[in-house]
């Protein structure tokens, strides 16, 4: 990236959070800074999908299986042990990233990539999903439920505010780390790696190495999560965590915004957000907002392949040059 784009880049980096921070003061309502919340929890998660899908191109339909990782890692340990609930957000990191590594050793060892690849994933997430449904030391299909302990120490906050800056922290991270990934060696093998693996691999690409490194963090991500998801609604079981609607919600955010781009989850998860809260408001119609999301990831796929993202770079370049 040369000199200038970076320079173009940081007064929008800036900017966007200048916005985000200034977000819940100006639309200070509980509904606007919940939006916001949310908003801001699907591009968290959808970011650690396209880490792993966009920049890597290792698709997964199973990435769920890193988030309940993360919420159950925390949950017990909080539940069953007393931990404090912020030391939660490092365990579930840790949870996320060896659940993350185990898959990546086993399925790239296996030579598994493509659509393999994305319903093996599926299926490590099913199988953690029945393993935790079935035993009692997890609450089986009961679920766990949180006490509410409201305290900033007990990453409980009486007003959601404490949350939305909670999530919005985790954000900029994972945007960062995109950011990261743009400009860093590693992230261009892993472009590399996407675009072709053997020519990669002939290059002197370590591929196998990578694509285990990639998991790592995605899966790293997605753990905190999972354990930010069990601290806001306070309360997980097994159907919701390892949900196969958690991984679609993830691939959508990603793939509507623009994969492999920095701010692609961030455009998705606002549009994702806004049709989930629409369809919440409007009608009682169950499983409509999925329809919604099906619709609108075909006009994507079909009009534009490369995201919303790219439609605003379009009219940027051309706003730019002063054309109509």
């Amino acid at each position: 990236m040369t000199g200038s784009a970076r320079s173009i880049g940081w007064p929008l980096h800036l900017g966007l959070l200048a916005l985000a921070v200034l977000f819940p003061f100006v639309f200070s309502s509980p509904f606007l800074v919940n939006f916001g919340v949310l908003a801001l929890f699907y591009a968290f998660i959808g970011q650690s999908w396209n880490i792993a899908g966009g920049f890597a191109g290792q698709l997964s339909f199973g990435h769920v299986v890193f988030f309940g990782a993360g919420a159950y890692a925390s949950t017990i340990l909080q539940l069953r042990y007393g931990l404090n609930p912020w030391l939660g957000l490092p365990v579930s990191a840790l949870a996320g990233a060896v659940v993350g590594g185990i898959i990546g050793f086993l399925s790239f060892r296996a030579g598994l990539k493509g659509s393999y690849f994305a319903l093996i994933t599926l299926a490590f997430a099913e199988v953690l999903r029945i393993l935790v449904n079935s035993v009692e030391f997890t609450g089986g299909g009961l679920g766990m439920l949180i006490p509410a302990k409201i305290g900033a120490a007990n990453f409980q906050f009486s007003e959601r505010i404490g949350f939305y800056f909670v999530i919005l922290t985790m954000t900029v991270l994972s945007v960062a780390i995109a950011v990261w990934l743009k400009r860093s060696r590693f992230g261009a093998q892993l472009a590399a790696i996407r675009e072709n693996e053997d020519a990669a691999m002939a290059l002197g690409i370590h591929v196998f190495q990578e694509k285990i490194k990639v998991m790592v963090l995605s899966g790293t991500l997605c753990g905190m999560g999972g354990c930010f998801f069990a601290q806001y609604f306070l309360y997980i079981d097994p159907s919701i965590v390892f949900g196969v609607d958690k991984s679609v919600e993830m691939l959508l955010v990603s793939m509507i915004g623009g994969a492999g781009t920095v701010y692609g989850p961030l455009i998705g998860a606002v549009l994702l957000a806004g049709v989930s809260d629409v369809t919440r408001v409007l009608t009682n119609v169950q499983g409509l907002s999925l329809v919604l999301y099906g619709t609108l990831l075909v006009i994507i796929i079909a009009f534009l392949p490369n995201g919303l993202i790219d439609l605003f770079q379009r009219l940027g370049k051309r706003f730019q040059k002063g054309a109509p």
